[in-house]
């Protein structure tokens, strides 16, 4: 069973990783983070960006998504703080905002191939 045959909080324990565990404004953008990643089409955006930056026509292109769905989605990964983007001219390029997300994604990758 997934459960303790009997009730035996270890105290000492319990405090020390209480104190590890981050505040609720944290969980919640983590969790936040989370779900904007959870999204197929965001995260193959952001993979898609994971060796170089990319404008929108073509985000687009790889995802197979009109210009007006690629921005929808290129905007909350945008508020989240996992892309940025820079204007050349009248074209919008769009990079990983910085490599704690390339981090992020490189260990999801790892792990899922390590899980094989």
């Amino acid at each position: 069973m997934d459960i303790c045959g009997d009730k035996c909080i270890n105290e000492k324990k319990v405090l020390e990783t209480l104190k590890t565990i981050p505040p609720v404004e944290s969980i919640n953008q983590m969790v936040d983070i989370f779900k904007a990643l959870s999204d197929p089409t965001r995260l193959k955006i952001v993979l898609a960006l994971l060796k170089q930056e990319h404008c929108v026509c073509d985000i687009a292109v790889l995802c197979n998504l009109s210009d007006s769905a690629i921005s929808h989605q290129l905007r909350i990964l945008r508020t989240m703080k996992i892309l940025k983007n820079r204007r050349e001219g009248k074209i919008i390029y769009y990079s990983i905002d910085d490599d704690h997300v390339v981090s992020l994604i490189k260990m999801s990758l790892d792990h899922i191939t390590h899980a094989k």
